[in-house]
């Protein structure tokens, strides 16, 4: 059902608010049960912050999630048990690190490495509480030498999509120690960014939203959520849904644009408070071919403003196609260009290294996801500087028949898809326990 359509009162059994991966994957458990379950979507599209898109030249790609990490055996069973196809990164043993023209050498390389190497182990330790008031910004403040501290810069902007004077030390160890450590979350082969699915992870939702029909409704903004003895009724754009129980998948800063009554527990509305979702600007250039394989590869971290990182997302036999991320403020900075512009200042600097090619694509594909009205941001919600309380996995403790999901809760690679499936089957058993229970 589609927003504008009329729509009187619906009951059910679960409603689940957000049709990302998360808050589907929950509601398929669910039906599996035998469960009544209907979806209600704020947006006019599948997804959340999953976003498929198919090219000009007939290949599909990402603007959301995409990567499936060496260990995500649940997005892994997800794509084999929809039929599709995974392939590996086409990855060097390192990306190459660029400043303009220059492409630098190992040498001048190694004090970032020292420190990376460095703050895994400082991450597996006990953080002192002084640390709580210390932004990343100011520990890279300290960092000696220029290009090591713009290279540990962007590093940090594309990992978690956050303003540096926002984020604390402590929350960048709590996300390096949670989200498997630096060379995990770092490397392509055998990390975290290890394979892909030809027919994109646009698929995992498409398929999950296909064996639920009519139950997935979009365009139904949630404007409120209320619960008593009767159970929870929720007002959405569309009209009233009558629960026993509902999921909420969206993220903390999103959901405090419902209104919840009676009000939530202090430590929730603080949760909502206190965090808010990282920028990130995700572009993909489509080729003919992967031309720039001939040279000198399509794995890039780049210096020169705006920081970003490069990978050759191409699937075996397919266009060529070059993903490109920019987070943190520097995304936002993309916001102020138009396509034209956005597609220079990531492009430009990379034509001296692979060739003038690279500046006229078959096609072009961009998302800037603080744009975004509903998903708000990404890769996900972060806990703002001097909050200790709300750091990886964040709480889903439920509130009466109110349960929680989506990847910020996964106690496994939250922030990946494959979190974003572990919280919902984890939302979904909560439900399936207390409603037999």
């Amino acid at each position: 059902m589609r927003q504008g359509e009329v729509q009187r009162e619906v009951v059910t059994t679960v409603a689940v608010v957000g049709a990302g991966l998360s808050g589907l994957t929950a509601a398929r458990a669910l039906h599996r049960q035998g469960i009544d379950v209907i979806v209600v979507e704020a947006a006019e599209r599948l997804g959340g912050r999953v976003m498929g898109e198919t090219t000009a030249l007939g290949s599909r790609l990402d603007l959301g999630g995409q990567w499936i990490g060496h260990d995500h055996h649940r997005v892994m069973e997800l794509a084999a048990e929809l039929g599709l196809t995974r392939y590996p990164m086409h990855t060097g043993p390192l990306p190459a690190i660029i400043d303009g023209p220059r492409r630098l050498k190992l040498p001048s390389l190694l004090p970032t490495v020292l420190i990376l190497a460095g703050l895994e182990v400082f991450s597996r330790l006990a953080t002192s509480k002084r640390w709580n008031a210390t932004s990343v910004a100011d520990w890279l403040h300290k960092v000696p030498g220029r290009t090591a501290r713009r290279l540990l810069e962007v590093i940090a902007a594309i990992s978690w999509t956050a303003d540096l004077d926002r984020m604390s030390v402590p929350a960048m160890t709590s996300m390096i120690r949670h989200q498997g450590g630096l060379r995990t979350m770092l490397s392509t082969k055998g990390g975290a960014q290890d394979s892909l699915l030809v027919e994109g992870a646009g698929a995992l939702v498409e398929g999950l939203a296909a064996e639920l029909g009519p139950r997935v409704r979009l365009g139904q903004r949630v404007i409120s959520i209320s619960q008593d003895e009767h159970g929870v009724a929720l007002e959405t754009t569309s009209g009233r849904v009558h629960a026993t129980k509902v999921i909420v998948t969206v993220p903390p800063p999103m959901a405090a644009r419902i209104a919840f009554s009676p009000p939530l527990p202090p430590e929730r509305i603080e949760l909502q408070q206190n965090t808010y979702m990282g920028s990130v600007y995700k572009a993909i250039a489509v080729y003919e071919k992967p031309f720039w394989r001939q040279r000198c590869g399509g794995e890039f971290l780049v210096l020169d403003g705006p920081g970003r990182a490069v990978f050759d997302t191409t699937a075996p036999g397919g266009p060529g196609h070059l993903c490109v991320l920019v987070g943190g403020p520097e995304a936002r900075d993309m916001d102020r260009l138009d396509v034209a512009g956005r597609r220079r200042a990531v492009l430009g600097s990379l034509a001296e290294h692979v060739g003038a090619e690279v500046l006229e694509p078959a096609d072009w594909h961009e998302k800037s996801w603080q744009l975004d009205e509903y998903a708000g941001g990404g890769y996900m919600a972060l806990p703002d500087i001097g909050i200790t309380e709300v750091v990886v996995p964040m709480p889903s403790a439920p509130v009466g028949d109110i349960h929680w999901a989506g990847t910020e809760t996964a106690s496994g690679h939250p922030g990946y898809l494959d979190g974003a499936i572990e919280a919902g089957t984890r939302a979904a058993r909560e439900v399936t326990n207390a409603l037999r229970g």
